[in-house]
């Protein structure tokens, strides 16, 4: 046999021994067991478990060994002592930590390093074997700890560093806008939506409407300290912003914010933005849209697809996972939607009083507070004021201009005090006069919205005493309550018409055309 042949036969062989190892790992990943491999491959005992052992060692997966040269392979495969010293890869392997830290800065990548390292080292090793050791460099430096995610425990939400756009069909022009990603840790159930802005208007609703296709609500979410949802950053016990609280409270979970700089707290999110990019930015690239709800609809078929697509190293989609193990974990949802409130920051007046001037009303704010400036959050049906993130006072909303919603414990403790001494004046004036005449004047206080409204009412009414009698005035005031009308106008018309000594039960009383008069049926 001459040398050419010999170098043949070798050569052979080694190409043989890789196909080997290829086929063996193959058979392991597939599940095959040993016995059966050692059948199939005629391969002794100790040296399957070797090839095996260094497999597991090498912390690649079958498909990055199957993309290795057999070069490649059978120095990662030799016995440590038949390996020669590789100069090249310890010089790499010292390069590694600059490298990590030049990666962290805006625009670095592995290319761009891996573009200078070959310039200053053209004998260096190409750009796949680079990105392989620094991979693997990188999991020996820092391991990465798995967490396990508990079920219904926590959804995760940020905003996709790349945008979306649509044409605006009125301007014909490109109308860029941003893309919300929420993610339930233990299924890693996704919902994308493409909104106008990240601001509290757009994104409150983005989350909401995550946690309706959810079905139900996670202990806690996990946000960005964007302006949005976190008023003030801190590591340990950051504000929240006031709506996106509320918000949190209306659907009875927890906001959590991640810490600055630390995106292993939001892990989740951060892989499914890196997922949507190929899995629904890619299909989107090449088409046009007319508005953001058609946008959304061609996400929301992509976003489809994905959930219900085998996850990689699982044998179930997003979508199976979610109803085997954490639909039912989540929280109900609660029967109405959140309401989104508007704010508006005013300063509190002598009168204790500030005007509202969506509705040019005034409602009532403690005493103390007076000269302050404070937050108002007003939705259709209430009204809050808050002081250094705490809630001072809260009225239900009243769209009636001019008049003024007080709460007796916010005024000044003198003035409140008169307050309660005159009502209980008009009260005993009553009683001076008739039952019904007190129960008429208590009616007029309860139905008034401002204090100093009934008290001129009822002063009104009382002083009718002096002019007809307590008998004419108790008769009056008998016949209007039947009307279900308690005001100084029905006593005096009732009295102007001689209706009091009127003896015909069926006569009807003609009400005034008021716009005020709310019926009887109004204060049962």
């Amino acid at each position: 046999m001459n040398l050419m042949t010999c170098c043949l036969f070798a050569a052979r062989k080694k190409i043989n021994d890789m196909s080997n190892i290829r086929h063996i790992l193959r058979l392991h990943t597939q599940g095959v067991g040993f016995f059966e491999i050692i059948r199939q491959t005629s391969i002794s005992r100790t040296t399957l478990r070797k090839h095996i052992n260094d497999f597991k060692g090498s912390g690649l997966s079958f498909e990055d060994i199957n993309e290795l040269s057999d070069a490649d392979l059978e120095e990662l495969f030799q016995k440590p002592e038949e390996r020669p010293v590789d100069i090249v890869l310890q010089k790499l392997l010292e390069l590694f930590p600059a490298m990590d830290r030049e990666l962290k800065r805006r625009g670095v990548t592995r290319m761009t390093l891996w573009q200078e390292y070959i310039k200053n080292y053209p004998d260096g090793y190409g750009y796949s074997r680079f990105n392989r050791y620094f991979k693997k460099w990188k999991e020996q430096a820092k391991p990465v700890m798995h967490k396990e995610h508990v079920a219904g425990d926590k959804m995760y939400i940020d905003f996709a560093g790349q945008k979306l756009s649509f044409i605006d069909p009125a301007t014909g022009t490109v109308q860029p806008v941003e893309v919300f990603v929420a993610i339930l840790g233990a299924s890693q159930l996704t919902y994308v939506e493409a909104v106008m802005t990240q601001k509290k208007e757009d994104f409150i609703p983005a989350c909401e409407n995550a946690l309706h296709f959810f079905g139900g609500v996670p202990g806690a979410i996990v946000c960005d300290n964007l302006r949005a949802a976190v008023k003030k950053v801190s590591r340990y016990e950051p504000s929240i912003n006031e709506t996106f609280f509320d918000f949190g409270e209306h659907y009875n979970t927890a906001i959590l914010p991640a810490r600055v700089r630390k995106p292993t707290d939001k892990a989740p999110v951060e892989i499914a933005i890196r997922i949507i990019y190929s899995r629904i930015y890619a299909k989107l690239r090449d088409q046009t849209y007319n508005s953001l709800k058609e946008l959304n609809k061609a996400i929301w078929d992509a976003l489809e697809e994905h959930n219900n697509q085998i996850i990689t190293g699982n044998e179930y989609s997003r979508w199976q996972l979610f109803r085997d193990r954490e639909k039912a974990a989540l929280l109900p949802l609660p029967l109405l939607r959140y309401e989104f409130k508007k704010q508006a920051y005013i300063t509190v007046p002598k009168n204790g009083h500030i005007r509202l001037s969506a509705d040019k009303h005034h409602y009532s704010v403690p005493y103390n507070f007076i000269g302050k400036s404070i937050k108002v959050l007003y939705s259709n049906e209430d009204v809050e004021m808050f002081y250094n993130y705490e809630r001072i006072a809260f009225h239900k909303r009243d769209r009636t201009p001019y008049t003024y919603t007080t709460v007796n414990k916010h005024l000044f403790p003198a003035y409140r005090f008169t307050a309660e001494l005159v009502s209980d004046r008009f009260v005993t004036l009553a009683e001076s006069i008739h039952p019904d005449v007190t129960r008429y004047i208590g009616k007029i206080l309860e139905s008034q919205r401002h204090r100093d409204q009934a008290y001129r009412i009822c002063t009104g009414v009382l002083d009718f005493a002096k002019k007809v009698g307590n008998d004419r005035l108790t008769k009056a005031c008998q016949r209007a309550e039947n009307c279900g009308i308690y005001s100084y106008r029905i006593i005096k018309k009732i009295l102007e018409q001689g209706l009091d000594m009127c003896d015909n039960e069926d006569e009807k009383l003609k009400m005034p055309e008021h716009n005020n008069i709310r019926g009887k049926e109004y204060y049962q």
